[in-house]
């Protein structure tokens, strides 16, 4: 075990025991039945029994899409429903699930390409909450040069965090809190450790976040984490964003578009504001995969 580990009781780590075993049990069931049974029932419950954050949904639906009509709008919701059915199942699939499946559920469609690109490089993985993101900790199976460090906000239930800890490190991951993010790099370029770091960057800050800068996303005034435009001053890194589309239930195919070479001179806010077009401009090609039920928009600009 991590000397990270000893920061969790013996209790929270009964219970990430648990559903890690839970989960496990899970993996052993086929394809067929996980997606085409077992994520229909999902559906139902979390949509049509107990309405999880449908007023969340409803409402940041119709609000970054005034142009579409109700009828469209309950479509997105609907098939939004769906998919975050598949994504709870794609989670638990993955505490189990063999290293060559990993590889096989998200192909990276200019993978040699990308790895001639950032040869000798460190570099940031900008994601969104978009299609299935937990595969991303995979990475490192497809490119075995660089470390892939997860970066992630440890979650209130200690058991359910320790899980999704050791689910990441199965799959070759080296999950990150992100406050101690900078004191990892600073090791790793010390140790001469070539690294890719994982950033889901579309998370919103806490209200008592300090907010610098307000961009434009899907056309709303939005609060990002300025932890990208930091590493990129201190270590000069490279920024590609991951395009992700869907093939079929627990299959992704992606894109890695460079949005900063790691040299150019830019704006201060600049680089945070392409990957927030970049993610917006996927999102509005397929909507249905990304996240309505996060309270994106919970903070706003306070009116002169």
């Amino acid at each position: 075990m991590s000397s990270y580990e000893d920061k969790y009781t013996r209790g929270q780590k009964i219970g990430a025991w648990w559903l890690m075993a839970g989960c496990k049990v899970i993996g052993w069931l086929p394809y067929w039945f996980l997606y085409h049974c077992f994520a229909p029932f999902i559906y139902f419950v979390m949509y049509r029994l107990l309405g999880y954050r449908k007023r969340v949904v409803h409402e940041n639906l119709v609000t970054t899409f005034p142009e579409k009509s109700a009828e469209e709008i309950r479509d997105i919701e609907r098939k939004f429903y769906r998919h975050l059915s598949e994504i709870v199942v794609d989670t638990l699939d993955l505490a189990s699930m063999r290293h060559k499946e990993v590889m096989h559920r998200l192909e990276i469609v200019n993978l040699e390409e990308h790895k001639e690109a950032t040869e000798g490089k460190d570099w940031i993985a900008a994601l969104g909450h978009y299609g299935s993101w937990e595969y991303f900790c995979g990475y490192g199976l497809h490119d075995k040069r660089s470390t892939a460090v997860g970066v992630y906000h440890p979650l209130k239930n200690k058991a359910f965090d320790l899980f999704y800890r050791r689910m990441r490190q199965h799959i070759g991951a080296d999950p990150t809190p992100m406050k101690l993010l900078l004191r990892r790099l600073v090791v790793a370029k010390r140790e001469g450790e070539r690294f890719v770091v994982g950033l889901i960057a579309d998370q919103a800050p806490p209200k008592n976040y300090e907010v610098e800068h307000w961009y434009n996303f899907l056309g709303r005034p939005t609060a990002f984490f300025a932890g990208m435009e930091h590493i990129c001053a201190k270590f000069g890194t490279p920024v590609y964003y991951l395009d992700l589309d869907k093939v079929k239930p627990g299959h992704y195919s992606g894109r890695f578009v460079r949005i900063y070479d790691g040299v150019e001179e830019v704006a201060e806010h600049d680089i945070t504001q392409r990957y927030a077009d970049a993610l917006s401009d996927t999102i509005r090609r397929r909507p249905e995969l990304w996240l309505w039920s996060h309270k994106r928009w919970k903070q706003q600009p306070k009116s002169n």
